[in-house]
């Protein structure tokens, strides 16, 4: 069964590569969502597995750590995992300290570690 993951904030490029790996790697649905608003519509409409937040949203520059914090105390969303999109080790520390699972950077996109972690998260074999 397809799981569906949802991108948020990504720029172009990135939001290519990374459904780009999750579709070679998983059975999944990739969504994208640029804005804050877009988000939560996207969490409204669908039955979302997995959630990447970039820490900078690319349309616009406000904060993924602000959507995570929103996600988490939503009793609706809180139980989706979230992971954090950044190659900084003190922002995914505090992602995680939000309520997020570990997350990856872009540079750590294509690793087993980060397929690992995924597959874990989306609980496929």
């Amino acid at each position: 069964m397809s799981k569906t993951v949802l991108s948020i904030g990504q720029c172009r490029p990135d939001h290519a590569a990374i459904s780009h790996f999750l579709t070679s790697n998983f059975d999944v649905k990739v969504i994208d969502a640029a804005l804050p608003d877009d988000a939560s519509a996207a969490l409204q409409q669908y039955s979302v597995d997995l959630v990447l937040i970039n820490r900078k949203l690319d349309a616009d520059y406000s904060d993924g750590m602000i959507i995570l914090r929103t996600i988490k105390s939503d009793t609706a969303t809180a139980e989706i995992p979230v992971m954090l999109v950044s190659n900084f080790p003190e922002w995914q520390e505090k992602a995680i300290h939000q309520g997020a699972v570990p997350g990856f950077g872009k540079a750590q996109l294509n690793s087993a570690e980060t397929v690992e972690r995924i597959r874990s998260i989306l609980n496929l074999p």
